[in-house]
C-alpha cells in the first residue's frame, strides 16, 4: 500500500513545464493589466466588465501583489490541474484567476495569501465547469444529465469496453499512476486531497477555501485517503499478477 502524503510530491505534481506555460500566460496577462492600471483616469472608461471591484493599486501595492502571489503559481496551477484535469484548460482557470485576484488585491485583508489565491482559483474553476456544461447541453443534453447524476463522474465514463481503471493505470509509471488514482476521485474529495497533499494547505485554510467547515474537510480527507489507498492497493494488485 501507498499513502499518497509518502509521496514525493514531485510525483504526483504536474511536471514543471506546463507551470513555466502557465507562467508566462500569466505574466504577460498582468503585464497587460499593470499597464491599464497604470493609465490615466480619462482613457479608462469602457463597459461594465471592464470595471474592476475596489480601487486601483498603486504602485506599492502592485509590486506587493507580484512579490506575495506570484510564489504560489505552481499551488495554483496544481489544484487547477487536478479540479479541471485538462491542462489547457487549467491554464486559463489561473490565468483567470491571478487577474481576479489582482483586481480584488486592494480588499485582502492579510492572512494566507496562498489560501486567498486558492480560493480564487476554486471560484474560476467554478466559472469554467458551469460554462462547459452549459456548452455540453447545448450540444448534447443526455451527456450532461449523465455526468450531473451522480458524484462518481468523470474518468470512469471515459473508459472503453473491457477495460477498468485498474487496466489503464497499469499501464502507467508510478507518478502517472498517482495522477490517474487523484483524477479518479470524486470532486470534492480529490479537491481536499490536493490542498492538503500537494499544495500543503492547514485544515482551517482548506475549511476556507472550500467553503465548509474544518469537521467537514477532516472527513473528506479521511474517505479521500481511504479512496486513494484502495484504488492503488488494487491498482498495485494487478502489476503483481502480471508479472
Amino acid at each position: 500500500m501507498i499513502s499518497i502524503a509518502a509521496s514525493p510530491q514531485a510525483c504526483a505534481r504536474p511536471c514543471c513545464g506546463p507551470s513555466a506555460d502557465v507562467f508566462g500566460a500569466v505574466a504577460h496577462a498582468l503585464r497587460a493589466l499593470f499597464a491599464v492600471a497604470a493609465a490615466p483616469a480619462e482613457g479608462a472608461a469602457g463597459s461594465a466588465e471592464d470595471a474592476r471591484p475596489g480601487r486601483p493599486l498603486t504602485a506599492l501595492e502592485a509590486a506587493h501583489f507580484r512579490a506575495s502571489m506570484l510564489p504560489h503559481l505552481d499551488a495554483a496551477y496544481t489544484l487547477a490541474r487536478y479540479l479541471t484535469r485538462d491542462a489547457d484548460a487549467a491554464q486559463d482557470v489561473v490565468q483567470d484567476a491571478y487577474l481576479r485576484a489582482y483586481r480584488a488585491f486592494a480588499d485582502f485583508k492579510g492572512g494566507s495569501a496562498r489560501a486567498w489565491l486558492l480560493a480564487i482559483v476554486r471560484n474560476c474553476h467554478r466559472t469554467w465547469r458551469d460554462h462547459r456544461r452549459r456548452e455540453m447541453l447545448r450540444r448534447a443534453p443526455v451527456a450532461v444529465a449523465a455526468e450531473d447524476g451522480g458524484e462518481a463522474e468523470d474518468a470512469l465514463d471515459l473508459l472503453v469496453d473491457g477495460e477498468t481503471p485498474e487496466t489503464i493505470l497499469l499501464r502507467r509509471s508510478q507518478a502517472d499512476r498517482v495522477r490517474g488514482i487523484l483524477e479518479l476521485l470524486p470532486e470534492p474529495l480529490r479537491e481536499v486531497l490536493v490542498l492538503r497533499e500537494l499544495d500543503e494547505l492547514s485544515y482551517r485554510e482548506i475549511s476556507d477555501v472550500a467553503g465548509v467547515p474544518v469537521g467537514t474537510v477532516m472527513s473528506r480527507l479521511s474517505r479521500a485517503r481511504r479512496h486513494f489507498a484502495d484504488l492503488w492497493e488494487r491498482v498495485a494488485a494487478g502489476a503483481e499478477a502480471v508479472r
